[in-house]
């Protein structure tokens, strides 16, 4: 079986992959506990300066993974019930503990995304520092466990693209903030790592400490905070909505649904 992450070091830049392309890189928990653990071994390496996230395949990811065959394994062999402290206690874990970690990791990040990233998808990506894109990247906005939605964008953007569901084209998203680059398929990687080889040349000092501030600021306005607040109000709202069954087909979020027909609609074929 293929390692769900993929972990490489040229010169002073980690690269990590994100290695489910039969799955669009849908995030099961297997792939979440191998990214923490990518992630880990990069700080704790001392030749590596800077983080570069990417997916293999078509697709960045295409969120949660809501019913692979491997992630039904998987929660059968693990036994959590669907309900009481053990249940809050692993759907934290992955769904908000690990994201607010990583966007706190003590290097430099760069989240390297194509195609789609939905849900899960734009969590990961908003967790890293910085977001190069594709120009045929499509970001998905929804009611997340990790919310940062109404930090990666104005407000009312972010109101807008809640109520309508729509992808956010990469210029669109790069316009509005959420994406830092945005390059062609073709140059997407070499523009990429050689952005991170500038930053690396840095000192670790310089990186860690300004990393740090910035945090900091968004903390002291309540970012962290309001990411609490907000993945209650997702429990509130899986506990008040339709129930989803595991592995109903299709395994997709109604909400996806929506912005793939919007995508359909305006002359695309959806993926």
């Amino acid at each position: 079986m293929a390692d769900p992450v993929l972990y490489e070091v040229r010169e002073r830049v980690a690269i990590l992959t994100l290695n489910r392309p039969r799955y669009r890189n849908a995030q099961s928990w297997e792939l979440l506990d191998a990214l923490d653990a990518a992630l880990d071994r990069s700080v704790a390496d001392d030749q590596v300066r800077v983080v570069v996230l990417r997916g293999a395949g078509e697709h960045f990811s295409s969120g949660h993974d809501l019913g692979s065959p491997p992630q039904l394994e998987d929660e059968r062999a693990r036994g959590i019930p669907e309900r009481g402290l053990a249940f809050y206690e692993n759907f934290r874990k992955y769904n908000l503990d690990y994201t607010l970690k990583w966007r706190n990791l003590a290097k430099p990040t760069i989240a390297m995304v194509h195609g789609y990233c939905i849900y899960g998808g734009w969590m990961i990506a908003a967790a890293m520092d910085l977001i190069f894109a594709s120009e045929d990247a499509q970001f998905l906005a929804g009611l997340l466990e990790y919310f940062s939605v109404p930090w990666d964008l104005h407000p009312r953007v972010a109101k807008e693209l809640l109520f309508e569901s729509r992808f956010l084209p990469a210029e669109e998203a790069r316009q509005l903030g959420l994406a830092n680059r945005v390059l062609p398929r073709a140059d997407l990687e070499r523009e990429t790592l050689a952005f991170a080889d500038r930053v690396a040349r840095n000192g670790r000092t310089t990186l860690r400490m300004s990393k740090l501030a910035v945090n900091k600021v968004q903390d002291i306005q309540g970012y962290s905070a309001a990411l609490e607040a907000s993945f209650a109000d997702f429990l509130v709202m899986t506990q008040t909505g339709r129930p989803r069954r595991r592995g109903e087909d299709p395994p997709r979020l109604g909400g996806v649904d929506l912005a793939l027909r919007g995508r359909r609609d305006e002359g695309s074929d959806g993926g």
